[in-house]
């Protein structure tokens, strides 16, 4: 089976928001209103609906959960041996060391979905429920180490933080969601996906000179995203038996491109946004070729 029907509409929608903006259709502002949009309601609607709905069993589901996190712990360490090799500026590695763990879930749902169904996506559900908390604690540790920012309140003000744990905590309460504000949620979910992707296209950007002792650390962390955390995604699942639905979901996972909450972040928290962008830009139109590679490798 081709994979690149499955693909193409998630990127058609990433090129749409690059020609918005590009052809001046949609201005710059918009686009910063609707990535605010997408961060702090529809998201985070989206997280807590799946995650609240998810037929989460943990005994049936550790594995997979072990698995998820051992490939984000594994990103987190590869991102920290890129200093005695490049030896960066503390501040330049503390932004793009994030770009080599964190992903992009707009594209990760989306394809879940495509290649998995309802089964697909909740099993990429409980894989971006576990790993959200530990890729933005990373991420922000890392930043504010630099920024004096304090890590616990950066946590906790960080919505998609927010939503997966109450989520989680919904689904372990045995409640059910009333009618209208499941409805409500799903509406403001499928909205999340569109939205976000027309706005990683929006935020694509190549004009940039990398400063001098940047590109090297740059190069490797695109190497890092998209082809060696893959590759530990592929001897995790091995190692660890999954199942053939649970290994092509890990295996998504590990090969989606960097998310564009990286750039944000790194902007908001005074790291070097620019290099960020650079990166998310690379990884993402990357991973057009990449995707389907791994994924024809995972196919059942």
């Amino acid at each position: 089976m081709s994979l690149f029907p499955l693909i193409l509409p998630d990127f058609l929608l990433i090129a749409i928001g690059c020609l918005l903006l590009r052809a001046n259709i949609l201005s710059r502002d918009f686009f910063n209103g609707a990535e605010r949009l997408v961060y702090y309601i529809l998201f985070p609607a989206l997280l807590f609906h799946s995650l609240a709905q998810a037929p989460l069993d943990l005994s049936s589901s550790i594995t997979l959960i072990t698995a998820a996190a051992c490939l984000t712990l594994s990103g987190i360490a590869l991102s920290w041996l890129m200093v005695p090799l490049f030896r960066p500026d503390p501040l330049v590695h503390a932004s793009i060391a994030q770009c080599a763990y964190r992903y992009n879930t707009y594209i990760g749902l989306s394809l879940a979905g495509s290649l998995g169904g309802a089964e697909g996506q909740g099993l990429m559900a409980i894989i971006v429920g576990i790993t959200v908390p530990m890729v933005n604690f990373a991420a922000v540790h890392a930043l504010s180490r630099h920024q004096g920012s304090n890590l616990l309140r950066e946590s906790l003000r960080n919505p998609l933080i927010l939503a997966t744990f109450a989520g989680l905590l919904f689904n372990m309460s045995g409640l059910d969601l009333p009618t209208p504000v499941a409805t409500a949620l799903s509406r403001l979910g499928a909205c999340a996906i569109a939205v976000g992707l027309l706005c990683v296209g929006a935020s694509l950007t190549l004009s940039f000179e990398p400063r001098r002792g940047t590109l090297g650390i740059g190069i490797s962390t695109i190497v890092i995203r998209l082809m060696i955390m893959p590759l530990c995604a592929l001897a995790i699942a091995q190692v660890l038996h999954l199942p053939i639905a649970e290994r092509q979901m890990l295996l998504l996972f590990g090969a989606l491109p960097t998310a564009s909450a990286a750039y944000v972040l790194a902007t908001r928290m005074g790291g070097d946004g620019r290099l960020v962008a650079l990166v998310m830009t690379s990884t993402t139109m990357l991973s057009a070729i990449t995707l389907p590679f791994w994924l024809s490798i995972g196919s059942p």
